[in-house]
């Protein structure tokens, strides 16, 4: 695309938010998204930490973190399943 173009889609865009306020909903939607996103990489980081010594390493990336971000620990578990009895 033409830069000018997305110059004024951003400005038409950012002056559209500022006249008519942000859409709550989406923002409180993707707030709650990134928080369990981050929740999620954390999750994994202390498993990848605690389960070296047992050879558990679970890849830290987007689909992993939000699928433990989402499940909890029992997203945990059976990522950690998969990875001891499915990968071997």
């Amino acid at each position: 695309m033409d830069p000018i173009v997305v110059i004024l889609t951003i400005i038409a865009l950012i002056v559209l938010v500022l006249f008519f306020g942000p859409p709550l909903k989406l923002m409180r939607f993707a707030s709650k998204g990134v928080v369990r996103l981050i929740i999620g990489a954390l999750f994994i980081f202390f498993a990848n930490v605690f389960g070296s010594m047992f050879g558990l390493h679970i890849p830290i990336n987007v689909f992993t973190s939000l699928f433990v971000g989402f499940l909890g620990l029992f997203g945990l578990g059976s990522l950690a399943a998969i990875h001891f009895l499915i990968l071997p």
